[in-house]
């Protein structure tokens, strides 16, 4: 998002398999490791020597506890609690996208909307307007 060039498309593959709940295990929702690639992206080490930038890890960590809020309502942060729906049931994913009004669906677009405004909050609190180079304004 900071960088002149967006992701490459071996970043987006690599990040494919977050569905599901972690390669569709129905664990950890792939909404927040896809924000906190966002912020590695933004601020993670480049070289494997260089050292983390600690604003990557002050955000990191509010982005995850603000993740545990958005998600309570569902009993936990696992993509199973979210969508109420076990991955390994082929039936029942096949409905959960083909059924796009469903509570299950609605559910992760909850929590998909309400991840992405709470980064988005972190980057402008983090990355003032003011702050940017003139280029990127």
């Amino acid at each position: 998002m900071f960088k002149d060039d967006g992701p490459s498309d071996e970043l987006i593959a690599a990040i494919a398999p977050f569905g599901g709940g972690m390669g569709s295990s129905g664990q950890i929702c792939g909404t927040l490791s896809g924000a906190l690639a966002v912020i590695g992206y933004t601020l993670g080490k480049t070289e494997p020597q260089a050292r983390d930038h600690k604003l990557m890890w002050k955000i990191s960590y509010k982005m995850v506890k603000e993740f545990s809020k958005i998600t309570k309502q569902y009993g936990g942060s696992n993509c199973s609690d979210i969508a109420r729906l076990n991955w390994t049931d082929h039936a029942a994913v096949k409905q959960f996208y083909t059924d796009p009004d469903s509570t299950r669906h609605t559910n992760c677009v909850r929590v998909i909307r309400e991840t992405s405004n709470y980064l988005y909050t972190l980057i402008k609190e983090n990355f003032p307007e003011e702050d940017k180079p003139e280029s990127t304004k």
